[in-house]
């Protein structure tokens, strides 16, 4: 991946980086054009930055050398001596000589007082890409790593240094939180935080992640006895299917085969799909179609609202496919469809579950100012296992999109499943990572794999583990946490809704909308545990997190 800051310019890539398999991704951190990939660590400090202006250049600087030199540090303590070239900001090897080589990069970003972005140190990189880009923005500048200078050290060794110096700098009472995300490495070169005990391989993306072979259920195994639910075919389901079909309609209940069709039927609702029944990505859980889509139904919005009409609902849920392949991604569809609703319906509540919308903020925007009760956007799954479980997804950017709503006035909802090898404390850490971001309401449920071509169950978790992390979510200060084995996104969405309404999460639809810097709001305080939990991402290598309490939060 090349990342762009905010003074980059896509002159000063050389090459066609993307044709060469790479992505082009523009940021808000400060800084020029850089590379990220395999062999590389990078890290993301989310902590409170003291200082008179709570984020201003002075406090930017500061930090920024503070930075520099934990990393240079680490290195002086694997054997290599580095500083820093003035005016350059970063870490470089043989700064005074006549040919100093940069070995990490920095770029970050203060909002509120809260840090973003990070730095990134290369252990073992193909420092070939860096000669497809200006890096950093300056003509003629060397770039080098640990393997390059003679350095014999795995990216695992390399993240418990730079986790250790962190935590001394920036936590000295100890009290800290870590969260990795791993990418096409092996288990070997994970830190022992991330992997599991066992280092077998059943499928290379859970391999990376930590998941261990033997910990994975087999597909034919027998369910327990919570998991297993009656179908009923009783005449209000065969209503809605009749009125479905008449109507040319999708839903995410059959799409996604989900086990709670009979009870949601029979009640009268449905969650409608728009934009086909063909998404552009393949997530490992999921059993909607990912072939290539057809063209878009002009007439749908209208479809959705009269069947919507038909059912008599007060509560419409409307969720999509991802559309990659449209301009907008399938943002102008989101808001048309809520507008026919709330023409034919107006009374009526909007719910919609969207894609990231590959974090554009033009697209986001005009979901956003069709001004749906309820936004919902589902992070899926914890930190460590975004990579295996929905690679064309962030973690980071899930937040994002979840603290952009949240900015805009509305309610802000996620959701999570529990089974495929996360672990209890990465359960309750991604809840306090969503009440950070701005969530209002939360789903939790068990997965139940669709095929043997996707994810195995790592775990079946009990009716019991899902009230604990109800209790534990509300008592982070989500409004309202669905949590039980057979729970989905959309599952009692009117009661979420009606029990969130009137609370302090509630935003209704017809709440100003202030522009959204949704970042910062992944980084905001928690003031009911007196910490700061935001999270953590990257796109391509190893992040090495440190959240001391009340004031580092995570690298």
């Amino acid at each position: 991946m090349v990342t762009l800051g905010r003074r980059g310019r896509r002159g000063h890539l050389l090459a066609d980086v993307e044709a060469l398999g790479a992505e082009v991704v523009e940021t808000d951190r400060g800084g020029e054009v850089t590379y990220h990939g395999p062999g590389q660590l990078v890290g993301y400090p989310i902590l409170t930055v003291a200082g008179k202006r709570g984020g201003g250049m002075a406090d930017t600087a500061a930090y920024v050398g503070g930075l520099e030199q934990v990393l240079i540090d680490v290195l002086a303590g694997l054997g290599l001596d580095a500083g820093r070239v003035e005016r350059h900001p970063g870490v470089w090897v043989d700064p005074a000589g006549i040919r100093p080589r940069k070995i990490a990069a920095i770029g970050v970003r203060l909002t509120r007082a809260r840090s973003m972005h990070g730095f990134a140190l290369n252990v073992c990189p193909d420092l070939g890409w860096f000669g497809r880009i200006v890096p950093c923005g300056v003509a003629g500048m060397a770039v080098t790593s640990l393997m390059a200078e003679g350095v014999d050290a795995s990216v695992a060794e390399v993240a418990e240094r730079v986790a250790d110096r962190a935590a001394a700098e920036w936590a000295p009472h100890g009290r800290i939180d870590r969260a990795a995300v791993a990418r096409r490495v092996s288990p070997a070169d994970l830190a022992p935080f991330t992997r599991s005990a066992a280092e077998a391989r059943l499928g290379a993306r859970l391999a990376s992640a930590g998941v261990a072979a033997e910990d994975q259920i087999a597909f034919r195994s027998r369910k327990p006895e919570w998991m297993k639910v009656r179908l009923d075919t009783g005449p209000a389901f065969r209503r809605v299917r009749s009125t479905l079909r008449d109507l040319n309609l999708v839903t995410v209940c059959e799409e996604a085969g989900c086990p709670n069709i009979s009870e949601c039927w029979n009640d009268g609702t449905a969650t409608f799909m728009i934009l086909g029944d063909r998404c552009t990505r393949a997530c490992g859980f999921c059993l909607v179609d990912t072939r290539r889509p057809a063209a878009t139904a002009p007439g749908e919005p209208a479809r959705v609202a009269e069947a919507a009409a038909r059912m008599g609902l007060e509560h419409v849920v409307v969720t999509m496919v991802a559309r990659d392949d449209l301009d907008d991604g399938g943002a102008a569809a989101v808001a048309a469809t809520v507008a026919a609703v709330r023409d034919r319906l107006p009374a009526a509540r909007v719910e919609t579950l969207i894609s990231d919308l590959g974090g554009s903020e033009t697209a986001l925007q005009t979901v956003f100012e069709a001004r749906p009760d309820v936004l919902n956007h589902n992070i899926e799954t914890v930190a460590r296992l975004q990579r295996a479980v929905r690679p064309q997804a962030s973690y980071a950017r899930s937040l994002s999109v979840l603290a952009r709503a949240a900015d805009a006035g509305l309610t802000a909802k996620s959701s999570l499943i529990a089974g495929m090898g996360e672990t209890d404390d990465e359960i309750v850490q991604t809840l306090a990572d969503l009440k950070s971001a701005g969530a209002d309401i939360v789903t939790i449920g068990q997965y139940l794999r669709p095929s043997e071509r996707h994810l195995p169950v790592a775990r079946w978790w009990t009716p019991d583990d899902f009230a604990r992390w109800k209790r534990a979510g509300e008592a982070l200060g989500i409004a309202h946490v669905e949590s039980s084995p057979l729970t989905r996104s959309s599952y009692h969405a009117r009661q979420a809704a009606d029990t969130a309404e009137g609370t302090d999460g509630m935003r209704r639809a017809a709440s100003t909308a202030e522009g959204a810097d949704g970042m910062h709001r992944a980084a905001s305080t928690d003031e009911g545990l007196g910490r700061v939990r935001p999270a953590a991402d990257t796109a391509t290598a190893d992040p090495v997190a440190v959240s001391p309490a009340g004031a580092a939060a995570r690298i």
